[in-house]
């Protein structure tokens, strides 16, 4: 029980620290490295809330997929961040606003712990203990059922923010072949292809 709570208070540190430096880091390569050992201490508190497949689809996933992506994409662009933050200042305002109801929503949840004892134990156990099923069945029950909507309307708005990241930075450079789908569909074989008649011996 000693060394749970050891660490416990071991993993938290370090990943409330490594989270502070993700955002405080000058270098944005330093901030993915960071972020990518944020995700590494939050998994340790997963299994150690007995959680072992979201730690392990925390390390798979964004470790092992968008973190190294983030890494990569960073690294190879070579991104003038100093121009980027030129005017800043003037999204202060919505900055403000979006942190003050961040503010809001946590003091929800810090209010909620106020509640009747039973009701966190009925959210925080939404499968009876009886059922006698795993941590990836029962989230899976909890997910594609009672929550299947809000699963589909949260794939919906990852795809069009991936639809939409692509339009943003897509840029069409001059003299280069690009596709053209229809054309190639309506061409025949007479617009590709030419017969000639060679003479014997002959070359063209």
């Amino acid at each position: 029980m000693i060394a749970a709570a050891v660490f416990f208070y071991l993993f938290s540190a370090v990943a409330v620290a490594s989270a502070f430096m993700v955002i405080a880091s000058r270098n944005p390569v330093h901030s993915v490295l960071f972020l990518i050992l944020t995700f590494a201490n939050v998994t340790g508190l997963f299994i150690l809330l007995g959680a072992e497949f979201l730690g392990l689809l925390l390390i798979i996933v964004y470790v092992g997929a968008v973190a190294v992506l983030f890494l990569f994409v960073v690294m190879m662009l070579d991104v003038d961040f100093a121009e980027l933050k030129k005017g800043a200042l003037q999204y202060m305002p919505v900055g403000a606003l979006v942190g003050l109801v961040l503010l809001a929503e946590l003091v929800m949840i810090i209010g909620a712990w106020l509640a009747p004892a039973g009701v966190p134990r009925t959210v925080a156990a939404p499968i009876p203990p009886a059922a006698q099923i795993t941590n990836t069945e029962a989230l899976a029950r909890v997910l594609y059922t009672d929550f299947v909507f809000y699963f589909q309307a949260a794939g919906l708005v990852l795809l069009v923010a991936m639809i939409g990241a692509i339009v943003l930075t897509l840029r069409h450079k001059p003299n280069v072949r690009r596709q053209d789908i229809s054309r190639q569909v309506a061409r025949n074989k007479e617009d590709v292809i030419e017969l000639r008649k060679v003479p014997f011996r002959r070359g063209l």
